[in-house]
């Protein structure tokens, strides 16, 4: 199989990892779907956020990995593209494409077969949030 130029679409899969779903009593968050990478070479997380309101409220994203899907643990920060701070939504003053209405992004380059993002939040009023795995290089059988 060859790449065709300008043809990403025949090229990725897209899987669902959290919602869309409010996130917001204080401390909970969403764990999210375990992804399969097999047949795939890596993985990029899209993290959706909605309209977040309290300048307070944080949301934290994780980023776990495991040969077997009963096996999940942290992803060291040489694996990761971006960082999970820089996927999250820090406290403040709140501005559209910047802490809410944005999506953020973050990529694992590891070499675990499975891989799972999650979301959590400080805030207690919920925000609609959501994360989505874009499946890459597909392998070429």
């Amino acid at each position: 199989m060859s790449i065709q130029n300008n043809d990403l679409h025949s090229n990725v899969t897209i899987a669902r990892g959290v919602g869309p779903v409010a996130i917001g009593t204080t401390g909970t968050g969403q764990v999210g779907a375990i992804i399969d990478r097999q047949g795939y070479g890596g993985v990029e997380f899209l993290i959706s956020y909605g309209t977040v309101t309290a300048t307070a409220a944080v949301y934290t994203v994780t980023l776990k990995e495991g040969d077997a899907t009963g096996s999940m643990t942290s992803v060291a920060d040489s694996d990761m593209i971006g960082t999970e701070a820089l996927a999250g939504v820090g406290a403040g003053t709140r501005v559209d494409g910047t802490n809410r209405l944005v999506t953020k992004k973050l990529g694992y380059k590891g070499n675990k077969r499975y891989v799972q993002c999650g979301v959590k939040s400080t805030a207690t009023a919920g925000t609609l949030v959501s994360v989505n795995a874009v499946l890459f290089n597909p392998a070429v059988g």
